[in-house]
C-alpha cells in the first residue's frame, strides 16, 4: 500500500526521525525495520516510547511499500497532521456552542478512509468531537485529511491510552454511551437519542471490543433488509449520526 503524502506526514530515515522528535512532533506511529541492531534505530525506539509513541516492528518489505524516498534507512514515521485534543477539549467545545455533548468513538477504526469519512460525516452534523485510540487505529495523518475533504481542520480528535477508560470519563461528565452493534437490544428508529450522547462505532471487522461494549449504556442495532448483514464503517457512523441529528432538530 503506497502513502499519499500530500501534507509530508511520511518521515523517513534515521536523522529525519530523530529531529521530529526532537522538535516534538505530533507523531502517530514509528515503524522500524525487524531484526535490525543498529544503536541510532534504538536511540529512536526508547524515545518514541518515552513519548508515549507507539513502536512497530515492520519487515523491510512493508517499510519498502511505505517509502517515498526510496531510502528510509529502516525506520519510518507517520505524523499527524494537525495536534490532537483531549475530551475536556471536546466537552470545552459544546459548552461554548451552548449545546448538549455529541461525541463520536471509533472503536479501532483502522482503514484512513474509513476514519476521513467519519469525520466528514460528524463535522457535517454538528458533532463536538472525535475519540480515537493510541493504537490499532488510523491516525490523522494526510490519507484521513484528504478523505475527510478538509473536515479534520474543524473537528476536535482526542487520541487516548484506553478507550474503556475515554468512555467513563465521558459518562461521569453526564454522557450516554450508545454502542452500534448488530445484536443489539435497542432498534435505531426506536432509540430515544436526545441529550448529551456519544456515539460508539467499531471496527471494520470485529465491531465493537468487549470492554467497550460492557461500558455502554445502550447497544443500538440499525435494520437490516437485505441479504447483507452489516455495513461499512462509515456508512454505519453516517446513519447514526444524521439520526441523533434529526431527533435533536425535531
Amino acid at each position: 500500500m503506497a502513502f499519499e503524502n500530500d501534507r509530508e506526514d511520511v518521515i523517513e530515515g534515521r536523522n529525519a526521525v530523530i529531529e521530529a522528535l526532537r522538535a516534538g512532533r505530533t507523531i502517530d506511529k514509528i515503524f522500524i525495520q525487524k531484526g535490525e541492531t543498529d544503536k541510532t534505530l534504538g536511540h529512536i525506539a526508547s524515545k518514541a516510547r518515552d513519548a508515549g509513541i507507539v513502536v512497530v516492528d515492520a519487515d523491510k518489505r512493508k517499510l519498502d511499500s511505505m517509502s517515498l524516498t526510496h531510502s528510509h534507512q529502516g525506520v519510518i514515521a507517520l505524523a499527524a497532521v494537525r495536534e490532537y485534543c483531549t475530551i475536556a477539549d471536546i466537552l470545552a467545545i459544546a459548552e461554548e456552542r451552548g449545546e448538549a455533548p455529541f461525541v463520536i468513538v471509533c472503536d479501532e477504526i483502522s482503514d484512513p478512509h474509513n476514519l476521513g469519512a467519519i469525520i466528514r460525516t460528524a463535522e457535517s452534523a454538528g458533532v463536538h468531537g472525535i475519540v480515537i485510540p493510541k493504537r490499532r487505529s488510523a491516525g490523522v495523518t494526510s490519507i484521513v485529511d484528504k478523505t475527510s475533504a478538509g473536515a479534520v481542520e474543524h473537528m476536535a480528535v482526542a487520541r487516548v491510552a484506553n478507550l474503556s477508560s475515554a468512555i467513563k470519563e465521558l459518562k461521569a461528565a453526564g454522557l450516554w454511551i450508545y454502542g452500534t452493534a448488530a445484536e443489539g437490544s435497542s432498534s435505531l428508529w426506536k432509540t430515544d437519542l436526545k441529550g448529551p450522547i456519544c456515539v460508539v462505532i467499531g471496527s471494520e471487522g470485529d465491531g465493537l471490543g468487549r470492554l467497550v461494549t460492557e461500558n455502554c449504556d445502550f447497544l443500538v442495532s440499525i435494520p437490516m433488509r437485505g441479504q447483507v448483514s452489516s455495513l461499512n464503517a462509515s456508512a454505519a457512523a453516517a446513519i447514526l449520526i444524521y439520526e441523533v441529528l434529526r431527533q435533536r432538530e425535531a
